[in-house]
């Protein structure tokens, strides 16, 4: 069993910025998220670092989502079904996790929240995003933050190239340039990420698929976290 645990950056006041105190507990019993485009690696890192820690995990229920191989066939006609039917989808994950002791049992989930509000701002037009985000502010209240994110980074070819090699029927017709502002749409939210701990992890040289040892030595830079947002890429 792994005993690192996650130390939350303490301001000048002396309090803790993490959601919950959880500078003494394992990562164990933490909630760790992982983030990043679509290809990039959040659901083989998140199964990997569960195995690892022995925690639950918690995966974003894409396949579900009856709007989006028509999404990918026509963007501008299906983006506003798609992204409600996420909302509501991620919203129902997310309020599940209150029935859940996390000081018991770790989770690890392979998206954040607020991913749908990240889509949104890339797919939809100014009209459907007012429309989408008046819906939003009425149901998601009381979302619990993770104690940890850690985003994975990498570019567009390379996770261009991730894609293809899965070989996923609902993303075969994506474009380049939508990867593209996904990408962008992630990098300028984590850019002025403050609510939780951040590890940035950059991903071009170091896919946690066949990277032998890559999930320990992230658990080990995960214990050595002394500030809110720290990055991170092990070439070794």
């Amino acid at each position: 069993m792994v005993e690192k645990s996650l130390h939350g950056t303490r301001s000048e006041s002396g309090s803790s910025r993490a959601t919950r105190d959880t500078r003494d507990r394992p990562l164990s019993q933490c909630h760790i998220c992982i983030e990043g485009a679509i290809g990039v690696g959040k659901t083989t890192l998140a199964r990997k670092l569960a195995d690892k820690l022995g925690s639950d995990t918690f995966f974003e229920q894409v396949d579900d989502n009856p709007f989006i191989e028509l999404f990918y066939q026509d963007p501008s006609r299906n983006a506003l079904s798609v992204q409600l039917s996420f909302l509501f989808s991620r919203l129902k994950q997310w309020q599940s996790l209150h029935q859940q002791d996390l000081f018991r049992q770790g989770v690890i989930s392979d998206y954040l929240f607020a991913k749908d509000h990240i889509f949104a701002t890339v797919t939809l037009s100014d009209e459907e995003l007012a429309l989408y985000e008046q819906v939003a502010r009425l149901v998601s209240v009381d979302i619990q933050r993770p104690d940890l994110v850690i985003y994975l980074q990498s570019k567009p070819s390379v996770i261009m190239k991730r894609i293809q090699q899965r070989n996923r029927a609902m993303e075969r017709g994506m474009k380049m340039e939508y990867l593209e502002k996904v990408i962008t749409a992630y990098d300028q939210y984590f850019f002025h990420y403050q609510e939780t701990p951040l590890l940035i992890v950059q991903t071009d040289r170091m896919n946690f698929a066949d990277h032998a040892g890559a999930v320990d030595s992230l658990i080990e830079r995960i214990g050595n976290m002394t500030s809110q947002t720290e990055f991170w890429a092990d070439y070794s």
